[in-house]
């Protein structure tokens, strides 16, 4: 169960005025999901981990699926999500983290996009998305990356706890009879880069800056096309997988 400390801590997460940074980090990785879920016609979606609802918003707006449902556990995202009268929305709820209020196979897929980064006990919790839905798409941030034990500080003040690499997030998921169907991985778009440092960071918008950030995006690109996978996964930011119940269980525990 989330501790006290943790759930007073993100309870008002979702209080602040960063409505548009949300928003234009959730239409990516909603394209994302929409992406590797390409060939399934999910009726039912949970969301769990849903935030404020941004990734919902698209998805709705996109009539990826007729019925959404979400899970959050902050009351203020919760709020946020209720008042944007999503039309496919039919039901939303705080949870405490870990147990989904929902009987074995309810839903047709399970989206849990940028949470599992964030969660003490990750197995369980994917044990659990297991029990209540045949399909679970995960997305995490590429956090580890050369350099990183300069940077605990910051990703600790995001409140990620783990880290993952395409391999090890597999790997997660396999140990836990998870059958991997599509992956994708993405790096930043350059819209995403600029509106974080020009508007987030305040920094100087200046021309040289706007090529530099575009000039990294494109070399990023072709480098990992030329290179291929191995090369692509080093310069990821984010990786996004399609999962499903495996009929070879390979869950140890």
């Amino acid at each position: 169960m989330l501790s006290e400390e943790v759930k007073t801590a993100y309870d008002n997460f979702y209080t602040n005025s960063d409505v548009a940074w949300r928003m234009l980090g959730a239409k990516y990785k909603a394209q994302n999901i929409v992406e590797v879920c390409k060939g399934l016609k999910p009726k039912k979606v949970l969301e769990v981990g849903a935030g404020d609802g941004s990734i919902l918003h698209f998805l709705n707006e996109w009539k990826f699926a007729p019925e959404f449902y979400a899970l959050e556990i902050a009351q203020s995202g919760v709020d946020i999500i209720k008042d944007r009268n999503l039309a496919g929305l039919k039901e939303v709820q705080t949870f405490d983290g870990y147990k989904i209020p929902y009987g074995d196979d309810t839903f047709d897929l399970i989206i849990l996009a940028h949470v599992l980064e964030h969660v003490e006990h990750e197995r369980i919790l994917i044990r659990e998305l297991k029990r209540v839905a045949k399909y679970i798409v995960v997305e995490v941030p590429k956090d580890y990356r050369y350099g990183v034990d300069q940077r605990m500080k910051h990703f600790l003040d995001y409140g990620h706890i783990n880290m993952y690499t395409p391999t090890s997030l597999r790997f997660l998921l396999q140990s836990e009879g998870l059958e991997i169907l599509e992956d994708k991985i993405s790096i930043t778009a350059p819209e995403t880069v600029k509106f974080n440092e020009f508007i987030n960071r305040k920094a100087p918008k200046t021309f040289t800056k706007n090529l530099k950030i575009e000039l990294e995006y494109r070399i990023k690109k072709t480098l990992g096309n030329l290179f291929g996978r191995k090369k692509q996964e080093q310069f990821a930011n984010a990786y996004t997988v399609l999962t499903k119940k495996s009929d070879h269980n390979l869950q140890i525990f």
